[in-house]
C-alpha cells in the first residue's frame, strides 16, 4: 500500500506540474497588456552566444502597452532590438540610445480569436499531458496488481488517480476560462 500512495503523490506533483506549465505558457499569449514575461524565451546575441534577454537586460512595464527593455550594456541595444523584431509578438521595437521601448498595439478582433484558439492549444496539451500522467500512474499500479496488490486496492487507487485527474484537469479549464475572458476583453 505505500507505493500506491508513492505513485498517487507522484501523479498528483506532475499533474500539478502539467498545469504550472500550462499557466505558463499562458503568461507568454498576449491578452491586450503588456506583460515582462512576454519576452520570456527571448535569446539575445551576447559576445556571440545566445542568452535569455532577462539575463541581458531589465524588463519593465512603463503602461498597459508599453514595455521597456534596459540593457545592462548599452551595446547590446542593437542585438536586442534585433531579437525582439525577429520574434513572433509582431511588434516593432524602438531604441533611443538608452532603452527599447515596445509598444503593443491595440488587439483587432481577428487577432483575439487567433490568441483565445492559441490558449486553447496550449491548454489543450496541459490536458494531454495529465492524461500521460494517469496512464502512466495506472500502468505501475496494474504490475503492482500482479505483484501481490489485492484487486480492492486497485480499484481504489484507480479511482484516487481519475480523481486527481479531474482535478487538475478543472483546474486548466479554469486558467482557460480566465485567460479567454481577459483576451476578449477590450
Amino acid at each position: 500500500m505505500e507505493e500506491v500512495n508513492m505513485y498517487l503523490e507522484e501523479a498528483a506533483r506532475l499533474m500539478e506540474k502539467a498545469v504550472k506549465r500550462t499557466q505558463q505558457e499562458f503568461t507568454k499569449i498576449r491578452a491586450g497588456k503588456a506583460n515582462p514575461s512576454m519576452l520570456e524565451g527571448l535569446l539575445v546575441n551576447y559576445y556571440g552566444a545566445n542568452m535569455p534577454i532577462n539575463q541581458v537586460a531589465n524588463i519593465t512595464t512603463a503602461d498597459a502597452r508599453t514595455l521597456i527593455v534596459k540593457p545592462w550594456e548599452k551595446s547590446l541595444l542593437a542585438e536586442i532590438e534585433k531579437a525582439i523584431k525577429n520574434s513572433d509578438l509582431g511588434v516593432t521595437p524602438a531604441n533611443d540610445g538608452e532603452v527599447v521601448r515596445v509598444i503593443f498595439p491595440p488587439l483587432s478582433e481577428e487577432r483575439r480569436r487567433a490568441l483565445v484558439k492559441q490558449a486553447k492549444a496550449e491548454a489543450e496539451q496541459g490536458k494531454i499531458n495529465i492524461r500521460n500522467v494517469r496512464k502512466e500512474t495506472n500502468e505501475h499500479l496494474r504490475k503492482l496488481l500482479k505483484e501481490g496488490l489485492p484487486e480492492d486496492d486497485l480499484k481504489k487507487a484507480e479511482s484516487k488517480v481519475q480523481n486527481l485527474t479531474d482535478k487538475y484537469i478543472k483546474q486548466i479549464d479554469d486558467l482557460l476560462e480566465a485567460k479567454e475572458k481577459d483576451i476578449m476583453t477590450i
